[in-house]
């Protein structure tokens, strides 16, 4: 549903809060919290201060709200992948070749905003450090869990620790966008992605077939 703002003198001005929340959340996505000032917001989102304000509070809420359209909207290759119905290692294989091409999709930011949303963050945004932490957090935990029901099936090794190797994939990916944020491709992502499914031992083999 669009909103209106009536400015001094005018008509009332429609905008769509859907496609405002994706330009701030490109901005937040490509410079982080501090560095994305209110006038690059205000640029970006075709709003002034006042209509910011009025449909998201303040600075930190929207970044908060363009957090959850990020996780709506971005992430899907990792949902699809933890919860599709295939062994534990093609899962594995989905999860990191999808982050390979979704961190490096044309027209959009490098990387994941999870993890460059803080980078470099003040005591004054340790707030948003907490609230970024919280979901790579998550995002590790849902893949322990997916590896959990993978060594209940039998097709994880019982040597293998979920808690572990989820801790090792998250870093793995974590390196993925940082690498990305640097200019690498989706064809260099994908290496790093062979070589992290290459780690298991013998008798886990099938992880990475």
């Amino acid at each position: 549903m669009e909103k209106t703002e009536k400015p001094r003198g005018g008509r009332p001005r429609a905008f769509d809060p859907e496609a405002a929340l994706d330009a701030a959340m490109h901005l937040f996505w490509e410079h982080g919290y501090e560095a994305t000032s209110l006038a690059m917001l205000r640029d970006a989102m075709g709003l002034t201060p006042p209509q910011i304000y009025n449909a998201f509070t303040d600075k930190e809420t929207l970044f908060r709200k363009a957090l959850t359209r990020y996780h709506e909207t971005e992430i899907g290759f990792a949902l699809e992948a933890l919860s599709a119905p295939v062994p534990t290692g093609e899962a594995i294989r989905r999860l990191l070749m999808g982050a390979a091409q979704a961190y490096t999709r044309p027209g959009k930011p490098g990387g994941c905003l999870f993890v460059s949303g803080a980078l470099a963050a003040s005591p004054q945004a340790q707030a948003i450090a907490d609230e970024l932490k919280t979901y790579r957090t998550a995002s590790e935990a849902a893949i322990a869990e997916r590896l959990s029901r993978g060594r209940a099936i039998g097709d994880l090794p019982e040597a293998v620790s979920p808690q572990g190797f989820a801790k090792y994939l998250a870093g793995v990916m974590n390196g993925m966008s940082i690498q990305a944020r640097d200019g690498a491709s989706a064809d260099e992502l994908r290496a790093m992605a062979e070589t992290a499914l290459a780690v298991l031992p013998d008798e886990g083999q099938k992880l990475g077939a």
